[in-house]
């Protein structure tokens, strides 16, 4: 029985091509319009026999797309969605998008015409997800990972980014900062923006308006991120803490203070979301929030489990785990 996978192929087009054409959501040119139409022709193509074609065909394995696995957060998280596929009979198959959205849909093309069960995609920055939304849209169920929105028509598994980060910015206003920084990175991720969001909450709900220009953004990377603090730190008006969105901008903001010659905690406080490995190891030792990413992953493997199996119960889910947040010396704190 041919599937919506089979149509583009065929077709030499995408799936989400073919899912314009089938539901009349986007204009298609009209000569690639007949293509498909020729293909769903010559394979039978039925879009209502797609769903039930899959759950007779299992092929026992799970497809998942991140941008970097050996990122330490999604590390994790993969472990996590591995250790629970395994325990369920499944095979996992492993894409990497690199942060390219145009990655991130090849990966879900491939994984889909290798007929997985069940897809768990963490979007790439700048991903319209429209190649992810097809293959769900065509009956293979989808979970998104890690950047998820406020809302959404598919399930969702992530952290709540907003809460832990306005602590901490809360914790540096309670050792008495006022001009406190955001190392933000790349405000198009979702998790970036909803970070971001904490910060500015944190300094409104004290009277303060944030400042843009103590706002580090861009890719995110540890070099980039070096020689935004280089100006920010070393100008006029340099601020007493530095909240750092990621472990990557915390990498460049701490080696652009080593190079002003500023000591953390001593000249400039420091607070991370993220963190790293073995954080309090580090001297000084670094105050972090610390995600449940094994947790997550773990979370959206059995979610998914759910919708493979036919559950179709609080479908549209949304489940934000809670991070915690650690306190250590670099923010001021004299033990931790």
């Amino acid at each position: 029985m041919a599937t919506i996978v089979d149509v583009a192929q065929f077709a030499g087009v995408s799936i989400s091509t073919v899912s314009h054409v089938v539901n009349g959501t986007r204009p298609v040119a009209e000569r690639t319009r007949r293509r498909v139409l020729k293909a769903i022709e010559q394979t039978g193509y039925r879009q209502d026999t797609l769903a039930r074609s899959l759950r007779r065909a299992r092929s026992d394995s799970i497809g998942l797309v991140v941008s970097d696995a050996g990122q330490p957060t999604f590390a994790d998280m993969v472990r996590g969605v591995e250790h629970e596929a395994a325990q369920a009979g499944y095979t996992l198959l492993l894409a990497h998008s690199g942060e390219d959205p145009a990655q991130e849909a090849r990966s879900v093309q491939a994984l889909a015409a290798r007929r997985v069960d069940g897809l768990i995609v963490a979007p790439a920055a700048q991903s319209t997800g429209e190649e992810t939304e097809a293959v769900r849209r065509g009956g293979t169920p989808v979970v998104i990972l890690d950047r998820i929105g406020e809302s959404g028509t598919g399930d969702q598994v992530g952290v709540d980014n907003t809460t832990p980060m306005r602590e901490l910015v809360e914790h540096l206003l309670g050792h008495g900062h006022r001009g406190i920084a955001l190392a933000a990175g790349d405000l198009a991720v979702s998790t970036m923006a909803e970070r971001h969001r904490g910060y500015t909450q944190a300094l409104r709900a004290a009277g303060i308006e944030p400042d843009p220009e103590l706002v580090i953004t861009g890719s995110g990377l540890a070099g980039e991120t070096r020689l935004s603090a280089l100006r920010m730190l070393g100008g006029e008006g340099r601020p007493d803490a530095v909240a750092c969105a990621s472990t990557e901008t915390a990498v460049g903001v701490m080696e652009a203070a080593a190079e002003i010659g500023l000591r953390i905690p001593r000249d400039l406080k420091l607070a991370v979301f993220d963190g790293f490995p073995q954080s309090d190891l580090f001297e000084p030792r670094i105050t972090t929030v610390v995600q449940p990413a094994f947790d997550v992953g773990v979370t959206a493997m059995t979610l998914l489990l759910r919708r493979v199996n036919g559950d179709t119960s609080d479908a549209g889910e949304t489940i934000r785990l809670t991070p915690r947040v650690i306190y250590r010396t670099s923010c001021g704190c004299t033990t931790g």
